[in-house]
């Protein structure tokens, strides 16, 4: 198989509720806004998905709905991570069988494999479906970070591991993936805020929760850097580091979904055990849109 690159800008899309059902009115509008604005791919039902509260048969079904509507003028891909490897290959022969360009594949959360079993239960996902896989590093909710002598192992046996989302805060790690793993293995930035320096030590974008409020801000950003336009980016990152903040006041993505919900784009709905902001948070973040410009002239994207 050969190896695909996916730089560039990757929406982590929320999954719209309403009344307790995936709202797929407010989905098809957010997918197409993202198109409009740019952005290289979506990242449907991944943690800003709330994947952990999707029954199988929704999972499966948001993946579909996602790759029908990019309706290939965007990169599909789909969250089918998870702590048992099982359950990771029937989500992720399930994708490729919707017709996504790659999945996301999170390290396993809460059981705590040691790097073997971390090698063990990628390779095994990598194996069931030739779909490819860029996996996800993010220590802070999983537990377990997965070591670069892990990815570069991976990367070896499995042609269809081709990058990595990177969530761990460390610009000394981006630094090591890249040196370990040369040109054609891709780095995403898993944090806004940290895009910029992430991308100045090797990474080649992001997959953003910010781009789902700002798609063509966020884009913009990521391009100009990779044309090296640097003041231009710089620029763009200073004018929306705060919303880059406050989109994680609180657990993503409760305020993601919020700042949706005040430019009047879908219910801020999410499913237990998240709970809605908290009323200093959300005038926090409502001051922030406001400083940004997105509330005085926000309008919900044609369907």
């Amino acid at each position: 198989m050969a190896r695909l690159s996916f730089r560039g800008t990757h929406t982590a899309l929320v999954t719209p509720f309403r009344n307790g059902r995936v709202d797929e009115e407010a989905f098809a509008r957010l997918i197409r806004a993202q198109i409009r604005g740019g952005v290289d791919g979506i990242v449907p039902v991944g943690t800003t998905g709330e994947s952990p509260t999707l029954g199988f048969e929704e999972h499966v079904e948001v993946i579909r709905l996602a790759v029908r509507l990019a309706d290939r003028k965007v990169k599909v891909i789909a969250g089918t991570g998870g702590n048992s490897t099982e359950e990771a290959i029937f989500l992720t022969q399930a994708a490729a069988e919707a017709g996504a360009d790659a999945s996301l594949q999170v390290a396993p959360y809460y059981n705590r494999p040691s790097q073997e079993g971390l090698f063990q239960h990628f390779r095994a996902i990598a194996r069931s479906a030739r779909l490819p896989m860029v996996l996800y590093n993010i220590p802070g909710r999983c537990g377990v970070e997965i070591a670069v002598e892990t990815v570069q192992r991976l990367a070896a046996a499995c042609p269809g591991i081709v990058g990595i989302k990177e969530a761990g805060g460390n610009a000394d790690r981006v630094s090591q993936l890249r040196g370990a793993l040369g040109r054609e293995f891709t780095i995403l930035s898993g944090d806004d805020s940290l895009t910029l320096p992430f991308m100045a030590v090797g990474a080649e974008g992001v997959v953003s929760v910010a781009s789902n409020v700002i798609p063509r801000p966020v884009t913009t950003m990521v391009r100009a850097f990779l044309a090296g336009r640097l003041a231009e980016a710089l620029r763009l990152h200073a004018r929306y580091y705060p919303l880059f903040k406050d989109l994680f006041i609180e657990t993503n993505p409760v305020p993601v979904k919020t700042a949706l919900a005040m430019m009047g784009w879908m219910a801020e709905d999410v499913r237990l055990p998240l709970a809605p902001l908290r009323p200093a948070s959300r005038e926090r973040l409502e001051a922030t849109l406001r400083a940004c410009g997105l509330l005085r002239a926000a309008r919900a994207p044609k369907a």
